[in-house]
C-alpha cells in the first residue's frame, strides 16, 4: 500500500507539471498533493513544516494565476472580453493539430475578444499581446514551482532509496 502511495504521489508531481500549461489542473496545488500523499506513507518522512510551507506557495501561486494574466491585459489597454478570449483560445489551442496552438490559440483568443468587444484593431492587438505575455508569465510561474516540487519530491525519495532496492 505504501508504495501505492508513493506511485500516485509520482503521478500527481507529474499531473503538477503538466498543469502548469492546461487550465483545467492546478499546477503547483496538483503537485503539492503529492507531497501530502507522501506524507501518509510510512515509508517516507515528508515534515508538517516542509508540508506548510509548499501548501502556502502553491495557494499563492494558484491566486496569482488569476491576476497576473488580467494584470497583463489591462497593462496593455485590454478587457475581460480579451481575457476570457486568452481563455478560450488556450483551450482550442491545445486541442488543435497545429505546431504551437498552445503558444498561437491565447492570443488570437484575446485579439478575437477584444474585436467582439468592437475594440479597434490598434487596442486589440495591444491587449492581445499583454495578455499573452500575461499568460506566458503565469505559466511560466507555475512551471518553475512545479519542477521546483518535482525536484524536492526526487530529493525526498533519493533519501529514502532504501525502500525501493536493498543496495
Amino acid at each position: 500500500m505504501e508504495l501505492f502511495l508513493i506511485v500516485i504521489a509520482l503521478i500527481l508531481m507529474l499531473l503538477g507539471i503538466l498543469g502548469s500549461f492546461l487550465p483545467v489542473l492546478p499546477g503547483p496545488i496538483t503537485s503539492w498533493f503529492g507531497f501530502l500523499l507522501l506524507y501518509f506513507s510510512p515509508l517516507v518522512e515528508v515534515s508538517k513544516t516542509f508540508l506548510s510551507i509548499t501548501l502556502v506557495i502553491a495557494i499563492l501561486i494558484w491566486i496569482l494565476d488569476y491576476f497576473i494574466p488580467a494584470m497583463g491585459t489591462k497593462k496593455f489597454g485590454g478587457s475581460r472580453s480579451g481575457m476570457i478570449g486568452t481563455t478560450v483560445g488556450l483551450l482550442v489551442g491545445l486541442f488543435s493539430p497545429i505546431p504551437g496552438g498552445i503558444i498561437i490559440g491565447p492570443f488570437l483568443g484575446a485579439l478575437f475578444g477584444e474585436m467582439l468587444n468592437k475594440a479597434d484593431s490598434k487596442t486589440a492587438l495591444k491587449a492581445a499581446f499583454g495578455s499573452f505575455l500575461g499568460f506566458l508569465t503565469s505559466t511560466f510561474i507555475k512551471f518553475v514551482v512545479a519542477i521546483i516540487y518535482f525536484g524536492f519530491f526526487v530529493s525526498i525519495l533519493w533519501e529514502h532509496k532504501s525502500i525501493f532496492y536493498n543496495g
